[in-house]
């Protein structure tokens, strides 16, 4: 479990990390150099779960790369991606997830999340996504970068 205390804010005990895919940790379907290594630091505090609605069929190929590091990997059924990846923050407590994703059918899952972190892809960023995202981050290892130097993220959301 991820636990921070942020100044004019509750405290974020964090249990769940998910992820989109395509666009977020990938580039073209390939994934992004130093994922997995962040990925794996990560895993001591968190459960990984990937969400995907697969565009370019290449979710399973990604969660053999990543093997034990990821807690799940999830491909998304056609039509309501959007509300799908909603609906299984909800099931795994809002709470106590953080979403990260970058494209219009993450922005229910980075609203709904204790933590939404919207990041800035060569492959686009969504406006919708980014207005509903907690904070911005011009790229996912900056992002993942947050949670192995925690005093970034305190300093951006203290009040």
């Amino acid at each position: 479990m991820f636990t921070l205390s942020i100044p004019g804010r509750d405290t974020l005990e964090l249990r769940h990390l998910v992820s989109d895919v395509n666009g977020t940790l990938t580039l073209d379907g390939k994934l992004l150099p130093g994922i997995k290594e962040s990925l794996e630091i990560l895993s001591r505090s968190f459960e990984i779960h990937l969400l995907s609605a697969d565009t370019l069929g290449r979710l399973e190929e990604i969660q053999q790369q990543l093997g034990k590091v990821i807690t799940s990997a999830v491909r998304l059924a056609p039509g309501g991606e959007a509300e799908q990846k909603f609906e299984f923050v909800q099931k795994l407590g809002a709470f106590e997830t953080v979403a990260i994703g970058q494209g219009t059918n993450d922005r229910l899952m980075l609203k709904g999340a204790a933590l939404g972190i919207c990041v800035l892809s060569p492959e686009g960023t969504a406006v919708e996504t980014l207005l509903s995202a907690d904070i911005v981050l011009p790229d996912i290892l900056s992002a993942l970068d947050l949670f192995l130097s925690p005093s970034r993220l305190k300093a951006t959301l203290r009040q």
